[in-house]
């Protein structure tokens, strides 16, 4: 070894032992449970982690083992949580996924999440179990630079906006509506929340005539009076946001300040200067403000529903300049909310968020693709959602086991569908909309380079065309491209191969197409699903498996049902 490579090697080995002294195991002990609290001023059950609602935000270096150590204090039902984001390269078991990665952990039971944060971002973590994000069971997952790095932007403090929305009727109820034959349709929801908080029977913003609602009255420690913002003049400020919302897309905007997006679901993007934002459930971003306004001010921090005919009010809080009082309302009525259907306007922005120089650019060529038509249909009379005409029900058996172990009976053997017909309408309600269920497996080879085409169609009625934003366990996949009607051969040439952001989830916009390219070198089963709670409940959602082969020993607590659990019986009686 030269002299010169000598010297490199004890420079990588000092930066080595540096991180590796500076990774932590960061223990937590969490119980889940029900409580009953206000999040949007009247009282409702609601999930929570140790009393909190939201959960606990989880704060973390990259590099650092996390630990949950998570004990269900449900009385009836089990509990999962997905660390959304989060890779799991080597703990494909802790992806917190009911019937793919692990078994749902039944009342009383504990069990324990280990993996590693490996890298710096804005994530979340909510419940993969039935439909209890929607009951209230997220929180927040941050991820900071080891000590020693920095950032390539620049900021002074920082902020954290969990969004999400509320019903008044129970997760419970919303899932029996939604599997009765006729569909019960939950609706829209009654309120969006902006961490955890947001108003259902007073405005904020009453004085300005956009609602006939009251004005709010808070002394300030009312479980629904709003987080407010509180920044310093002449400041930068980073805002991290992320969507848990179950069904509504949105809309953020913060009066007189431009924001500039610099991180999108934990990679850095070129910045871009934008009024507003658009976040569809399941993302996250990091956008930069500047406090340069009247700091004799306050001002509004809004968001409201896009993509759906909007029936909720807007969620609001406040950015309180500290120079005032935080009491004082803004003087300008809330930002306004763009047009729910202004699909050009959204496949603008959504186009715009490109990566940042440096960031890893797709393999120029994919080894297979795989075609996922979006439809809903019907079977025996009952109202789902389906992909390539099969409706995604989970097995008792978590596919990791079956696979791992080679339980050939836990789930259907068959590939499914990598395409559909091409004389279907995707501009017309299916001719034919009966649909099928289905397990079955998309099974990758390892290091596979995968293209997938996201297509959007005609639901049952006429002239409906939903927007769904889909997201990939164990990977960031590129977005190559958006497209309008039906994907054809010819659309590769829009491919962008140059600078397509890094993204864990992407929308498909109505009748259109979204193209999207993984790497399959993740050892596990990872689910993709439309991130629409509702819609995945439905059976909106397809697997993925690749290399499970290598994955490592699975600790027995996660697969401590259906036949491996037998397995393992039979095991220890033999």
């Amino acid at each position: 070894m030269s002299l010169k490579a000598l010297y490199l090697w004890f420079i990588f080995l000092g930066f080595y032992h540096l991180s590796v002294a500076a990774a932590k195991v960061r223990h937590f002990k969490w119980d889940v449970q029900y409580m009953y609290r206000t999040p949007d001023c009247l009282e409702h059950a609601v999930m929570g982690i140790n009393g909190q609602f939201p959960g606990p935000t989880i704060r973390a270096q990259a590099g650092d083992t996390l630990h949950i150590e998570l004990t269900n204090k449900l009385s009836t039902e089990g509990v999962v949580i997905h660390w959304h984001g989060i890779r799991q390269l080597g703990t494909p078991w802790a992806d917190g996924t009911a019937s793919i990665s692990q078994c749902a952990i039944n009342p009383g039971e504990t069990f324990h999440y280990r993996y590693k944060v490996d890298r710096p971002g804005t994530y979340f973590y909510h419940g993969h179990y039935g439909m209890q994000r929607s009951a209230g069971l997220y929180g927040s997952l941050i991820v900071d630079l080891p000590e020693g790095q920095k950032e390539p932007f620049h900021y002074d403090g920082e902020l954290n906006l969990l969004l999400s929305d509320w019903w008044h009727k129970s997760a419970h109820d919303q899932e029996l509506g939604l599997s009765s034959n006729p569909l019960r349709w939950i609706g829209e929801p009654q309120s969006l929340l902006i961490n955890g908080r947001g108003q259902f029977n007073c405005s904020m913003a009453a004085g300005f005539g956009n609602t006939t609602l009251p004005q709010c009255k808070f002394r300030g420690n009312e479980e629904c009076a709003p987080q407010i913002l509180h920044v310093l003049p002449n400041k930068t400020y980073r805002l991290r946001i992320a969507s848990t919302t179950a069904l509504a897309s949105l809309n953020l905007a913060i009066g007189n300040h431009k924001m500039v997006v610099v991180e999108a679901d934990g990679n850095n993007v070129q910045p871009l200067a934008v009024d507003k934002i658009d976040i569809y459930s399941g993302e996250s971003y990091s956008v930069l403000i500047t406090t340069d306004q009247d700091p004799k001010k306050n001002y509004w921090v809004s968001v409201g529903v896009i993509g759906r005919e909007p029936k909720t009010p807007q969620g609001l809080t406040i950015l309180h300049y500290q120079t005032t009082t935080a009491s004082k309302l803004p003087t300008s009525p809330p930002p306004i909310t763009p047009r729910w259907n202004d699909y050009a306007r959204g496949k603008a922005f959504a186009g715009k968020v490109l990566a940042l120089m440096g960031t890893p650019q797709p393999p120029k060529y994919a080894n297979r693709r795989v075609i996922l038509l979006n439809t809903q249909n019907k079977i025996n009379g009952f109202t789902k959602w389906a992909i390539n005409n099969v409706s995604l029900t989970l097995p008792s058996t978590p596919y990791l086991g079956s696979l791992k172990f080679g339980l050939k009976t836990a789930f259907d053997q068959k590939s499914p569908p990598e395409n559909f017909s091409p004389e279907y309408d995707i501009m017309s309600p299916p001719a034919n909309p009966n649909s099928k269920t289905g397990n079955g497996v998309y099974m990758f080879k390892l290091n596979t380079v995968v293209d997938v085409i996201l297509q959007n169609a005609n639901s049952l009625s006429a002239n409906v065309s939903e927007i769904h934003p889909w997201h990939l366990h164990g990977h960031d996949f590129w977005v190559l491209g958006y497209g309008d009607g039906k994907f054809s051969a010819g659309d590769e040439k829009k491919f962008n191969l140059k600078n397509p952001p890094l993204k864990n989830t992407a929308v498909i916009f109505p009748y259109g197409w979204t193209a999207l390219r993984f790497k399959a070198d993740n050892p596990g089963v990872w689910a993709f699903h439309c991130h629409i709670e509702p819609h995945l409940h439905m059976g909106m959602g397809v697997i993925f498996a690749e290399g499970v082969q290598y994955v490592r020993r699975i600790p027995e607590e996660a697969l401590t049902c259906g036949l491996t659990a037998k397995m393992f019986l039979n095991r220890e009686h033999n």
